[in-house]
């Protein structure tokens, strides 16, 4: 069986758990056709990154309005399906509060979709997210296109889910794979009774390249933040904790990878408080280049508002490094006391006492929580037995 995976952009650097999804498939023999809706807006910085974006195509790219044309006229031959998506776009626009040209761009998305299947003999499309992805799959099916599936993370699908009209995604999918246990729930509250079959537990995972069992002596004092500069996550609380924690620990450091629309102010936050010594942000790095900066750090430390389960979270276990993190969504299926420190989301107090209580433990205390992270995440997070799942589910094993 061809499989579509159809992604509004990749590949992109804060989406390397689908790249390992993709990749992990391919070495079970499945054919994996990648289709990105746009190009992301930063170039790849991973080298097998650059690989994947050869192996993608297209959906808007310079040629999309000349190729549409004739595939709206060979879509319209098959009228009564179109006019039923078509009515399903109308109503996506609804329910998105008039949205209608925004859905209607996605009913002519859906039928470039349609023909490239056609074309690569695609006999399943599989969407992450489930935003304007997965809507382009469901219209596609009901314009007689292959079944599909799509992967929640959260929390975007729950902030909106009557505009994003979830239920009927689920209700048309073949299946939906939820991340977390916590997701999961999340789902059962928009979905049919009768669809809660569909929703499944496939978690994200992480490659067997990016293991390491054993915590070496790095600098205490050294922490590292990985994760988008946005509105999800709390690193603004994470840099006034650095602040209150300076006078007991002169010594601290904090590298905070990622980028996001919240830098500059941070830059200018930073500079403001007099932790220019003390706070550096290194911008998206490439796989490798984290792993270096885990492998640097004494913990990952990721304070959040929202939240699916950070992968970067998975990644710091399998350098063996604890974490400090929020108690919210699926983190704490991942995340306790024995392989780092909790704390409730926006509690600034609390955020500063777990920090303290990680720069004074000992270093066998510290090795303890990363061998049990490492342990955690080999048990719950390995690329092979979700792949496995995925794909038994892909031909409705």
């Amino acid at each position: 069986m061809n499989v579509c995976y159809l992604i509004n952009q990749y590949p992109k650097i804060s989406h390397t758990f689908i790249r390992r999804e993709i990749l992990a498939l391919e070495e079970l023999g499945a054919v994996v056709k990648r289709v990105s809706i746009r190009r992301p807006p930063e170039p790849p910085v991973d080298a097998v990154d650059k690989a994947e974006e050869l192996k993608t195509d297209f959906l808007l790219d310079g040629k999309f309005v000349f190729t549409l044309i004739k595939i709206v006229l060979c879509v319209l031959v098959t009228l009564p399906s179109f006019i039923k998506a078509l009515t399903a776009s109308l109503q996506l626009g609804r329910r998105a509060g008039g949205a209608y040209v925004k859905n209607l761009f996605y009913l002519l998305e859906a039928a470039w979709l349609l023909n490239y299947c056609k074309k690569h003999r695609v006999g399943h499309v599989h969407a992450h997210f489930g935003t304007n992805p997965a809507a382009v799959a469901y219209l596609c099916r009901l314009m007689g296109g292959p079944e599909y599936s799509f992967t929640v993370h959260g929390p975007e699908e729950f902030d909106a889910p009557i505009a994003l009209s979830l239920t009927a995604k689920i209700r048309e999918a073949k299946f939906v794979a939820a991340i977390t246990s916590y997701c999961k729930s999340q789902l059962y509250r928009w979905a049919d009774f009768g669809d809660w079959d569909k929703i499944v537990e496939i978690h994200c995972a992480i490659d067997s390249g990016m293991l390491a069992s054993s915590l070496e002596e790095v600098d205490r004092y050294r922490l590292v933040s990985i994760g988008r500069l946005c509105e999800q996550k709390g690193q603004l609380i994470l840099l006034r904790a650095i602040k209150a924690l300076m006078e007991k620990h002169p010594r601290i450091t904090l590298h905070l990878v990622g980028d996001g629309d919240y830098r500059q102010y941070f830059e200018s936050f930073i500079k403001q408080e007099g932790l220019l010594s003390n706070v550096k942000i290194l911008g998206w790095m490439s796989t490798q280049s984290i792993i270096s900066e885990l492998d640097k750090c004494t913990a990952m430390v990721l304070p959040s508002f929202a939240e699916g389960l950070p992968v970067v979270i998975m990644e710091s276990f399998a350098r063996s490094r604890p974490v400090i993190t929020t108690y919210i969504a699926g983190i704490p299926e991942l995340v306790s006391q024995s392989n780092g420190w909790l704390v409730p989301a926006g509690d600034e107090e609390a955020l500063v006492k777990a920090i303290d209580e990680l720069l004074t433990s000992s270093m066998d205390d510290r090795e303890a929580k990363g061998r049990a992270g490492y342990a955690a995440v080999l048990e719950r997070h390995d690329s092979k037995k979700e792949a496995v799942k995925l794909l038994n589910m892909f031909k409705g094993k």
